[in-house]
């Protein structure tokens, strides 16, 4: 099955959170949008990894959440526990760095999204490794190992694949 998955970042004001949650599912018709805290995301590629795996386990039945936002979640913070991923890469009031994440959407959702969340900034998707490093608790033999922080993410997404 095919998907047309669309990432992209905001500079956003947040006043009322539920209220903010259930428009976004208003505007995802169908499909899913997942709003991720942006300072725990290490770039595009990342956040695109994290959403095949998790669309991957729908498929097999390997699904840990019944919820693709939430799958997409847990897989892009490398973690089997909602309340932990939720704690990594949650949303909140105020202003923040919002990653979103679209799966499946109708054509009008980036729009509705930017008139909800204001104007499109994918300079949030830009890695912050340091604080990435502290979020993740990520060693330098680790990072040396696979080089850059987002490689290190995405092999702890894949190997939740392996976790049971």
């Amino acid at each position: 099955m095919e998907y047309t998955i669309q990432i992209t970042g905001f500079n956003a004001h947040i006043k009322n959170l539920p209220e903010v949650l259930a428009h976004v599912r208003d505007i995802a018709g169908r499909g899913t949008i997942q709003l991720l805290q942006a300072q725990g995301v290490a770039g595009e590629e990342h956040l695109l990894h994290a959403t095949h795996q998790a669309l991957l386990a729908f498929q097999r039945n390997e699904n840990l959440s019944q919820d693709l936002g939430l799958e997409i979640c847990l897989r892009a913070s490398a973690q089997r526990q909602i309340s932990r991923a939720i704690k990594l890469l949650g949303i909140t009031e105020g202003k923040q760095a919002v990653c979103a994440v679209m799966v499946g959407c109708p054509g009008d959702a980036l729009p509705k999204l930017e008139s909800l969340l204001g104007p499109q900034d994918i300079t949030v998707l830009k890695a912050d490794p340091e604080r990435l490093k502290q979020i993740y608790k990520i060693s330098d033999q680790e990072l040396y190992a696979h080089r850059n922080v987002e490689r290190v993410l995405i092999e702890r997404t894949a190997l939740l694949n392996l976790e049971k």
